[in-house]
């Protein structure tokens, strides 16, 4: 029996740095979010959800990450803010940095930009402490998100980044097994137009087919990989 199954792990008391009560939590996407959402709301911390994520191409794909986002916090009575899809100063900002590839400098700028706005969304709203979601993708650095999130709160002199590691204790095989359970949207790239760039051209030089967007389902398709 896997101890750290959605049927018998037994959460920790999670206390946010400084023992925070609130908390404001950056999402990428629904099935990132699930297990870090139920993981701070088992520990009674109070949350907000900031989807900020200009990155997310094309626009249908953004809509759908974030109605799915939307759809998991509104079940559990969590309040989501809904950011700009501000593309073009995304672009702006990554300007130059087209050809790095995942995990690489523009990770970090695009990082920098949805945390920048995280944090300023949180200094001008009372929130003590923001995290994110991101980190639990085995696909990101997370020593990499980590130094962009404590950068980013570091410009406001009462905001702390939350580093905890939502990987631990089987956080990741979590994820997997809450987006089955709900059934969430299975995005196959990281998001931006790059990266399902770079996916597409990985795929179609191992002999896959590119991706097809906004079909694949958690619990419906068992491929759980790029």
């Amino acid at each position: 029996m896997n101890p750290y199954s959605l049927d018998t792990y037994e959460r920790p008391v999670l206390t946010p740095p400084d023992g925070a009560e609130r908390v404001l939590v950056h999402s990428c996407c629904a099935p990132c979010a699930g297990e870090v959402l139920e993981a701070i709301a088992a520990s009674e911390v109070d949350m907000t959800v900031y989807f900020y994520n200009p990155n997310i191409h094309p626009r249908d794909e953004y809509e759908m990450r974030k109605q799915e986002n939307r759809r998991f916090c509104e079940d559990r009575g969590i309040e989501c803010i809904d950011a700009d899809y501000d593309t073009d100063n995304w672009f702006d900002r990554v300007k130059g940095l087209e050809a790095e590839p995942e995990r690489g400098e523009r990770c970090t700028v695009c990082f920098d930009m949805r945390f920048e706005r995280t944090a300023l969304y949180a200094a001008e709203h009372g929130f003590p402490v923001i995290t994110s979601t991101l980190g639990i993708s085995r696909w990101k650095n997370m020593a990499q998100i980590n130094d962009c999130g404590v950068r980013a709160a570091d410009r406001y002199a009462d905001l702390s980044y939350w580093t905890f590691n939502w990987r631990k204790k089987g956080g990741s095989q979590r994820m997997i097994e809450l987006s089955k359970r709900e059934g969430f949207y299975q995005q196959e790239y990281c998001g931006c137009v790059f990266s399902l760039r770079d996916t597409n051209r990985y795929r179609l030089e191992s002999g896959r087919e590119r991706i097809e967007r906004g079909i694949k389902f958690y619990g419906r398709d068992e491929i759980c990989g790029r």
